[in-house]
């Protein structure tokens, strides 16, 4: 395991309980170096959406644990919000909640000439993500994925 994994798996261990007191859900912590800075990132959501009180007060009890718990030796900045409406389908909970909703693939390689793609997704296992692009359904795979996201709508 990557330091960068033992971090986001131990702060989600702390997490877990803030969440469930504060009546959110875990969507993804990530630890992550932007420029010169780390950032703690954990990202929560609910039913209804999570408003900013929500993220203010997982936010300070979660930097009350982390400090108790002393882990992570870098100065970092953590940070506490929602995963936002075009929110990065990175797991297979993440996929699981999203069937049936649209989508949009960007891919590492271009598949005739065309790297982005959106559908309906329409089930995933290990190795695949199919979705229905008007009507038409089409399988990728998933080492050939570089990112996955709900489509925005406007």
């Amino acid at each position: 395991m990557s330091k960068r994994e033992d971090y986001e798996s131990r702060t989600e261990e702390l997490l877990a309980p803030i969440a469930e007191v504060s009546q959110v859900e875990i969507y993804d912590v990530e630890y992550v170096k932007e420029g010169s800075d780390y950032y703690l990132r954990a990202y929560i959501d609910k039913p209804e959406g999570v408003n900013i009180l929500d993220c203010e007060n997982v936010s300070r009890a979660l930097s009350e644990a982390l400090d108790k718990a002393d882990f992570i030796p870098d100065a970092y900045i953590l940070e506490v919000s929602s995963p936002g409406l075009g929110r990065t389908l990175k797991k297979d909970k993440h996929l699981q909640k999203s069937i049936g909703e649209e989508v949009e693939i960007k891919l590492f390689k271009p598949i005739d000439k065309c790297k982005e793609f959106s559908g309906i997704l329409d089930r995933f296992d290990a190795d695949t993500v199919t979705i229905t692009e008007e009507g038409t359904p089409r399988t990728f795979a998933r080492a050939d994925i570089a990112l996955i996201r709900l489509a925005l709508d406007f």
